[in-house]
């Protein structure tokens, strides 16, 4: 659990990062090859859209490390079924699996507000001091370049409060869970935005489809 280049010469790396890995259970999720896979696979200057979630799938053998995400073979969780939905509806894409690592490659930033947690118990490792390294990863990405947000929920809007600048776009909506997609996540057409705004600066749009 080495913290990844170029991202290691984070504050939080020799401040927080030192106790929080003390604190990790053996047991805990996605497991020590994969609790940095979003900031190993998107470096800073490489990084053009941000989606931050909340912590990874408490259930065994579903995350993969990316915000969102899953392994392969993992049917969709809901939330993963509604952006799927939500994709389709605005580009008319459908992923093939509910693996974002084509995302990634492409410079998605699909990172957690806390990367790991215990085992059926959603939530656990939320106060351990992981949203500090959003908050500086996000701000060391936007030393780069102007970034595209999708900040999906109250949780995300408020761990990355005041770092979007007027270069950079925002989109907020609710969440895609099941119990607020249809409070304004449904019909916000992001995928189709930010490829629009990519564009308009010059920049290769995302091929959401992989």
């Amino acid at each position: 659990m080495i913290p990844p280049q170029p991202w290691a010469h984070l504050p939080f790396f020799t401040e927080v990062w030192p106790g929080l890995r003390d604190r990790l259970p053996p047991d805990f999720l996605p497991g020590p090859d994969r609790l940095f896979a979003a900031l190993e696979a998107t470096a800073p200057q490489d990084t053009r859209v941000v989606i931050l979630g909340q912590d990874p799938y408490p259930t065994p053998g579903h995350a993969n490390g990316l915000a969102f995400s899953v392994t392969p073979q993992t049917p969709l969780p809901r939330s993963l079924k509604n952006i799927f939905t939500e994709l389709r509806d605005d580009i008319g894409a459908t992923p093939a699996t509910g693996d974002l690592s084509p995302w990634v490659r492409q410079g998605v930033l699909l990172l957690n507000s806390a990367l790991s947690v215990l085992p059926g118990q959603a939530g656990a490792h939320a106060r351990w001091g992981w949203d500090r390294l959003a908050r500086e990863a996000v701000a060391e990405a936007q030393r780069h370049q102007p970034l595209a947000f999708l900040l999906w929920g109250a949780h995300a809007q408020k761990t990355l409060k005041d770092l979007p600048r007027p270069q950079d776009l925002v989109i907020a909506t609710a969440h895609p869970s099941p119990l607020s997609a249809r409070r304004g996540f449904f019909g916000s057409r992001p995928f189709s935005r930010i490829n629009d705004w990519l564009t308009a600066q010059g920049a290769r749009p995302i091929d959401w489809t992989g």
